[in-house]
């Protein structure tokens, strides 16, 4: 039977119009969520003091209560902080929290404040500022969005060290900065976090405050909060505050009915690599060992092969008067994701929506390549591609009489201090980007549908011999199946 709180969640979601969820950013917390949430805290004595920022209409912290109140918390007392900023959920918010207000061991303090502006003066210091006291707990669900990087929300933040570009990242990293030694966080947030070079600030700055403990991966990106169409990818994650990192249980579902639950127990080296600079953090489903983390062969990076990695520069809008929709006698080929396909790359493409050709002149040739053979990842997949890393390569065969090529920025280009390979590597390098095996690998560390350059870059790779060899063999091959590309993998690795 659902409960009052679920009930509510429901109606407020089917009523609120998408354009107002999407401009707070808030999604509601499903009662099997917020129980599952509120179950992976550690049992605790004495006396609690609970963060719930964008508390909603207190899903998270009455699934807390609820877990207290039936004996699974030894608390002798709980004092909640419920931020919430959407006044139209503060009545609602205060219902949910009234039915644990009777024994008077419980003080709801409600704040219809902006948690990031309250909890960044507290932290500083600030005179006349709120002053919140340590916190022995945390839950959250905080909202998501973009904070521009001249917002107020950045300012406020840079002044207690938080450096981060999304309003979830910067709840998670205020909670673990008011939370005392000991404590722990418990928050639902985008898997996006995990990788890439615009959270890395934030990563490090968990990392050397926090021990993470519990990783849940929601394995169907659609349903953790169906009921608000979220199609991201999100991740459950519980840190100790001030605590000795050690080894990291990894959980996942298929969705938050958490019928196929599975955990494991993984050293934090599995999740963190000793050696990675960025700090990705990895999630690994298994026990074993995927075949690129397993091989011996598998160990190069790109410097080490003397090989770049690079973001096509070429950003259409801010250019739009040097494109052209077809190839004339002052331009050069400018390529996009939808040039190339299984079948290669077809070049240019009559009724495009994209043009096919951008001048060459002194304005763009700080942009272009010269022309040659080059291996192109696309940024983006669909939710519906069965791969995440897709590679292709591009033959200057099929472009006639030019000297340069552009990429726009929804590419990837892998190159030789700007300048094109040798067709076998460039090949080769396809193929080993191609394999299940990569792309299994890359879904430990990326959580959403874009494959960033310095996630490309931070990869390791066979040695440059190897993929020679590997495209030397794609090319005596008629067309390249999956099976083909992952059993020439296996021969290769084993």
């Amino acid at each position: 039977m659902l409960s009052e709180v679920e009930k509510r969640r429901l109606q407020l979601s089917k009523s609120t119009e998408a354009k107002r969820k999407s401009q707070l950013g808030q999604f509601l917390t499903p009662e099997r969520t917020a129980a599952f949430m509120a179950g992976l805290f550690p049992s605790g004595t004495g006396y609690c003091r609970l963060l719930d920022a964008g508390a909603g209409i207190g899903s998270l912290s009455a699934a807390f209560l609820d877990r207290w109140r039936s004996g699974g918390f030894n608390f002798q007392s709980v004092e909640l902080d419920a931020f919430e900023i959407d006044h139209s959920l503060i009545p609602h918010l205060s219902l949910t929290l009234e039915k644990y207000n009777h024994r008077g061991d419980f003080i709801a303090n409600i704040y219809a404040e902006d948690f990031i502006h309250v909890a960044v003066d507290s932290l500083s210091g600030s005179l006349f500022s709120k002053f919140l006291e340590s916190y022995t707990h945390a839950i959250l669900n905080p909202p998501y969005k973009k904070i521009n990087s001249n917002s107020e929300y950045r300012h406020a933040l840079r002044r207690i060290g938080i450096e981060t570009v999304n309003l979830y990242s910067a709840f998670v990293a205020l909670a673990v900065a008011l939370v005392a030694a000991g404590g722990h966080i418990v928050a639902i947030i985008p898997r996006s976090f995990c990788n890439g070079p615009y959270y890395h600030p934030f990563r490090e700055f968990i990392l050397k405050r926090a021990a993470v403990r519990h990783l849940h991966l929601f394995e169907s990106r659609s349903k953790a909060f169906k009921d608000d169409e979220v199609l991201q990818e999100n991740i459950i994650i519980r840190l100790e505050r001030g605590g000795q990192q050690g080894p990291v249980i990894v959980s996942t579902s298929t969705d938050d009915t958490f019928i196929d639950l599975s955990s494991h127990e993984y050293p934090f080296e599995r999740i963190v690599f000793p050696d990675d600079p960025e700090q990705f953090i990895h999630v690994p489903t298994s026990l074993e060992k995927t075949a690129v983390e397993l091989s011996s062969e598998i160990h190069y990076t790109l410097d080490g092969l003397g090989l770049r990695v690079s973001t096509g520069p070429v950003v259409d809008f801010r250019v739009k008067e040097q494109l052209r929709a077809l190839p004339g006698p002052d331009t050069v080929p400018l390529l996009y994701p939808c040039h190339f396909s299984d079948n290669g790359t077809k070049w240019p493409i009559e009724g495009m929506k994209k043009p096919n050709a951008i001048i060459y002149n002194a304005i763009t040739e700080k942009w272009l390549y010269p022309v040659g053979f080059y291996c192109i990842v696309r940024r983006f997949s669909s939710k519906e591609e069965q791969r995440r890393v897709i590679a292709s390569v591009v033959d200057p065969r099929i472009f006639g009489e030019v000297n340069m090529l552009g990429f726009e920025n929804h590419l990837n280009v892998f190159h030789e201090n700007k300048h094109g390979l040798p067709e076998e590597l460039a090949r080769g390098l396809a193929v080993f980007l191609n394999t299940t095996a990569v792309d299994v690998n890359f879904r430990r560390f990326s959580g959403h549908t874009q494959v960033n350059a310095t996630d490309l870059k931070l990869m390791k790779y066979p040695t440059r011999d190897a993929l020679i060899k590997l495209g030397e063999w794609a090319m005596q091959q008629g067309s390249l199946t999956q099976n083909l590309i992952d059993a020439k993998f296996e021969a290769l690795t084993s």
